[in-house]
């Protein structure tokens, strides 16, 4: 058993736990993830890691509410415990010496798995700059901690509320203009706002890497249901990824893939699902 020691609503809907777990902290690296269960009962549910203590053994996990497995996490305390806690899963982010900035963007609660990231990135002598969006200021998570891992944080909102008025590829577009030598951007959020990044990166050559997380099963490469396309091959999310050269992978297949999933995942008939439009 895995015990919560802390739980925080972040934004509505999402919530961040601490959780127990000192040989995964032992061994995680950004840009990996873990699968746990609530109970006996409950479906395996895929999260990347927002951060990690090797000394305390803690494991910071950010989720948002988007169907029955996560309704059932975030009804847990402080206190509680998880039945299975399993990781760390998947490769970790390659972390080097750029030549260039770094830019990590982060949509919705995907700015928690780019958290890591970023703070192991400015830790190698990088210069790097945070992306975060969000729909309005009231759902923006994790500006402060970011602030202090980074040389410089934009905030984008769809509603204009705060920061920037647009989304993530307005703040990309910014930084071209002002002239920035992008070494490599790390896109991390809803599907459709990672292909929208990496088209806006495509023209200017700047290798973009993004961070998947579609259905999964056991985690191990066996089930299949991970599967994408990138290139000419088919790759698994939970064994050859997470992170993968975003130019490559087929997006569309991708979305079509998760949409088939929908009804399955729904709390109820009048609950409209948002997989594949969520983040981890």
């Amino acid at each position: 058993m895995y015990k919560i020691l802390k739980k925080e609503e972040l934004s509505p809907h999402v919530y961040a736990m601490e959780i127990v777990a000192p040989r995964v902290a032992k061994k995680a690296e950004p840009g990996q993830f873990i699968i746990l269960r609530v109970n006996e009962e409950g479906e395996r549910i895929p999260l990347t890691i927002a951060d990690f203590n090797r000394e305390t053994g803690r494991i910071l996990i950010v989720f948002q509410v988007i169907g029955a497995s996560t309704m059932e996490l975030a009804a847990l305390e402080a206190g509680d415990s998880l039945l299975d806690f399993v990781g760390p899963l998947g490769h970790p982010s390659e972390i080097r010496k750029l030549d260039g900035t770094m830019v990590v963007v982060g949509g919705g609660i995907g700015v928690a798995p780019t958290y890591p990231i970023a703070r192991a990135m400015h830790e190698a002598g990088n210069k790097v700059i945070a992306i975060m969006g969000a729909k309005t200021k009231d759902i923006l998570i994790m500006e402060e901690e970011m602030k202090a891992v980074t040389d410089e944080v934009l905030v984008t909102t769809d509603d204009g509320s705060y920061g920037i008025k647009g989304f993530v590829t307005n703040a990309v577009e910014e930084l071209v203009r002002r002239g920035e030598k992008i070494a490599q951007v790390t896109a991390i959020g809803p599907v459709i706002m990672m292909k929208s990044v990496a088209e806006a990166t495509r023209p200017y050559g700047i290798p973009t890497v993004v961070s998947l997380n579609p259905i999964m099963v056991d985690g191990t490469g066996m089930c299949g249901g991970c599967r994408v396309t990138v290139g000419d091959e088919t790759k698994f999310a939970c064994v050859d990824g997470p992170e993968f050269d975003g130019h490559a992978v087929d997006f569309p297949g991708l979305m079509s893939r998760q949409r088939m999933y929908r009804d399955l995942e729904a709390v109820e008939k009048e609950h409209v699902c948002r997989i594949g439009l969520g983040r981890k």
